[in-house]
Order: C-alpha cells, then structure tokens, then sequence
C-alpha cells in the first residue's frame, strides 16, 4: 500500500486532526474550519450506506465506522448528530489511505470523506460551512467540445493559463491573476473548494489548459472569472495528489 510522504502526513493531520488546514500554508488553532489539504479531485468512490458500528466527534468533523454486509468503512463528515445503530446514507466522496488524525490520535488505513448525508428522500443534505451552503461534491461540467475563449486578465501580475504552466518555476509562491471560464468546481472538500479553470490557451495533450484553483468562494460552471492568488509549483503529496501548478487562498471575482 502506498504510503504518503512525511509531509504529507502532516499537512493530512493538520487538516483535520488539529483543524490547523488550509489549502495553502497558514495554520489555525483546533476549532477552526479546515483549510490546508492539497487535494487532487479523484475518482469518487460511491454512495455508502449502511449500520453505523462506532462513532466519534472531533475538530469539527463526525467519523462514522458504517457496517454493510460484513465489511465496515470508516467515513467522516462535517460535525453532525449520529447514534451507534442508526442507518445511514452518505454522498459519494473520496477515499485517503493512511490518514492520521492528531486529535483522535488514530491512523485510518482507508477513509472516506462525505460531503454529507442524503436525506430519506433521496436529496442532498446541504450543510452550512463558512456561511455557505455545501455543494455537491462535484457538479456537472462544461462540454469537453465547448470552445473556451477568455480575455485574458489585466495587470503586471496577470498570466494566461498557459502562461501560468510554463512560467510555474519563476512564479512559485508568487501572486498571480488568471482570468477563465469555470469549468468544473468541487465544493467543501476539506472546508475548500476546488475550482478548475480554462481560457483557450494550452492544451490538453500537454496538460497544460486546466488550472485547479482553492478558494473559499464558490462559483459556477459556466462563469467566466478573474482569479487572484498564489501560485505553487509541483504540490506533491504521495498517493497520486500531485500538481504541476496550482492557485491557492484566492479570491475569486466575476
């Protein structure tokens, strides 16, 4: 099983463990929204359903051990009320392998973060984090046929996305303004959402026309935005979540 790097685990423990995240380098006392995992937006693994075994609460977070048919999955959510024996449904998620929590004191070989529950009805149990409502994990995206064109954004810090990618090394840890069109957002992953944006510039042979963006806005697919952040280069944290260039703790203007 592939483990995650040292730094990775601390930046996974921080996340929730102490609740010190955020999407990029700043640290926040236990308590506080998480804000700090660098999270590339992987393959969900689909809805869980089943008994709930074993339970606990901790740094803004419920764990929930859900039993079904003989196998039990750990799962965590936003802090919400649960009692052992109760039947649940969870939103599809993502799954972290070797995920360590400070505050549990505790390594979960396999768990799965939930966006939350899914009411008897069927619907999506929307919860509140940072005043906003939680979206679903993934929303739909725009036609991979869609001709994407965007002006690009104005300003001595201003680069295509494009640019972003090939400059990446010169601009490391800089503040950067993009402008695009949404095409694609993962909302409340670990207290962020994961906006990716294209302008028509590079290409997706060279994977060079997407940019992933954190940020607590939110907007939508479709809108087309100016992006104001940091920019860091070559984020890699073992098990897959690795980006070439990425625009962190940015505001997000239509």
């Amino acid at each position: 099983m592939k483990r995650f790097s040292k730094v990775s685990v601390l930046i996974l423990t921080l996340a929730i463990g102490s609740l010190q995240i955020t999407y990029a380098d700043s640290k926040k006392s236990a308590g506080s929204p998480p804000e700090q995992m660098y999270m590339k937006p992987t393959p969900e693994v689909p809805s869980l359903s089943g008994k709930v075994v074993e339970t606990m609460n901790s740094g803004g977070y419920t764990y929930l051990c859900i039993e079904k048919d003989g196998k039990k999955t750990w799962a965590a959510v936003l802090e919400m009320k649960v009692t052992v024996g109760q039947e649940i449904s969870l939103q599809p998620g993502h799954e972290m392998e070797n995920f360590t929590s400070k505050t549990l004191n505790r390594t979960f070989d396999k768990i799965i973060f939930s966006a939350g529950p899914i009411s008897q009805q069927g619907s999506v149990d929307k919860k509140s984090f940072h005043g906003k409502a939680m979206e679903s994990i993934d929303s739909a995206e725009t036609s991979t046929g869609e001709k994407i064109k965007a002006e690009k954004a104005s300003g001595s810090n201003a680069y295509t996305v494009a640019e972003v990618f090939e400059k990446r090394t010169e601009l490391d840890q800089k503040s950067v303004t993009v402008r695009g069109k949404v095409v694609k957002v993962s909302a409340g992953i670990m207290g962020k959402n994961w906006i990716h944006i294209q302008d028509g510039s590079g290409n997706q042979k060279d994977g060079n026309n997407d940019l992933v963006v954190t940020s607590q806005d939110i907007p939508s697919v479709g809108d087309t935005v100016t992006v104001s952040g940091t920019l860091y280069k070559d984020k890699d944290f073992g098990s897959g979540y690795k980006y070439n260039a990425i625009v962190e703790q940015a505001n997000i203007k239509k």
